[in-house]
């Protein structure tokens, strides 16, 4: 089975979306990469009203992505479209596609209504990365009672590029970690507040890296009491940071109802032990106790004092985390899961599609 994966992505990122499918050996499934950023800015068309614009206009850059994708498909023979990150695709278009397309979300319920919802009927299948979405429901049953007609779970998971491939089980933990406790992300209002509780109670022992701006670190300083600047980070400089780490906490933007993101495998994939928020959808990732530990937000610094203490207990967790990543939670092994995912549900098209028939 071919399927073409459309991603807009940069630099690292696209290098790394790129590698990590050219590197699939399956007899079952190719996917073959696609990365649709140069075409159009992102940001031109990041809302799907943006995009209904672009289209309207017949976009110059658009309309040579629609006839390369055309081509790209009928050339390959591909039996699947699968699409991701911004979408680029306008449903009009993709109704004329001839082709098992597949959109795959990642945003989660802050973005969902922008850039997830308006596109769901034209996709013959929506692959969701978590369970969570609001106090009312679950993101399978938002997607379904927007209209999507085939929804299936597919998490995230952990690029080659963001591990250490030599480690083991037995050398994962056998170096010294240096750092008590880290956070790699993004400087956004929603977790400013967490963070610099964490920051506050450990000092230097904690170090915070991710993307910010002169403006935004001055807002966190001022308005949270002076935690900390907020550092940049390469993407490069994510595996030996996370090695020198004891445990790694994560924090998402609605709390539980935004688990998912890929630090919840990254993390482990470095043999970091790791708090994270998600309540009760934790365990559709990896088993709290067990493998991963939650927190509340109110219990995240106890937690943290009480894991730095009991060396024994963070280890346990750690290894068990990490074996659990490097079973389920490798690309490879999710983008397996996404092929058989695709073909399962070209099959339920397929006998919908007869039943209709003899209806």
């Amino acid at each position: 089975m071919k399927i073409v994966y459309s991603y807009n992505k940069r630099g690292f990122e696209a290098e790394m979306f790129r590698e990590e499918m050219l590197a699939l050996r399956d007899d079952r499934y190719e996917f073959i990469p696609l990365n649709h950023d140069p075409y159009v800015d992102p940001s031109r068309y990041l809302r799907a009203q943006l995009l209904d614009n672009l289209y309207y206009a017949r976009d110059a850059g658009l309309m040579r992505l629609y006839v390369d994708i055309k081509a790209m498909l009928g050339d390959l023979g591909a039996d699947a479209l699968l699409v991701d990150n911004a979408f680029p695709y306008h449903p009009d278009f993709l109704r004329k596609l001839d082709v098992f397309k597949v959109l795959r979300t990642t945003d989660g319920p802050m973005a969902a209504y922008d850039r997830d919802f308006a596109y769901v009927h034209a996709y013959d299948q929506v692959l969701f990365h978590s369970p969570a979405y609001s106090r009312d429901m679950g993101m399978e049953e938002k997607l379904r009672y927007v209209g999507a007609k085939d929804v299936r779970f597919w998490p995230l998971g952990v690029f080659s590029r963001m591990y250490d491939r030599s480690r083991t089980e037995e050398t994962i933990l056998a170096h010294e970690r240096d750092v008590d406790v880290v956070f790699v992300g993004r400087a956004v209002p929603n977790k400013m507040p967490l963070l610099a509780k964490v920051q506050k109670a450990f000092g230097r022992r904690c170090v915070i890296r991710g993307v910010s701006s002169l403006k935004g670190n001055v807002y966190y300083n001022v308005k949270f009491g002076f935690p900390g600047w907020w550092r940049p980070i390469a993407f490069e400089e994510y595996v030996p940071l996370y090695q020198r780490a004891k445990i790694g906490f994560n924090v998402h933007n609605r709390g539980d109802y935004t688990v998912g993101s890929y630090r919840l495998f990254e993390l482990p994939a470095n043999g970091v032990m790791q708090i994270s928020d998600g309540g009760a959808h934790l365990d559709a990732f990896f088993k709290t106790g067990e493998e991963i530990v939650g927190h509340n937000g109110d219990d995240l610094v106890d937690k943290i004092r009480y894991y730095l203490d009991h060396d024994g207990e963070r280890n346990r967790i750690a290894l068990a985390g990490y074996r659990k990543a490097m079973r389920e939670g490798l690309m490879s092994v999710r983008l397996r899961q996404a092929g058989e995912l695709i073909e399962d549900g070209i099959r339920l098209k397929k006998s919908r599609g007869r039943a209709a028939m003899t209806a």
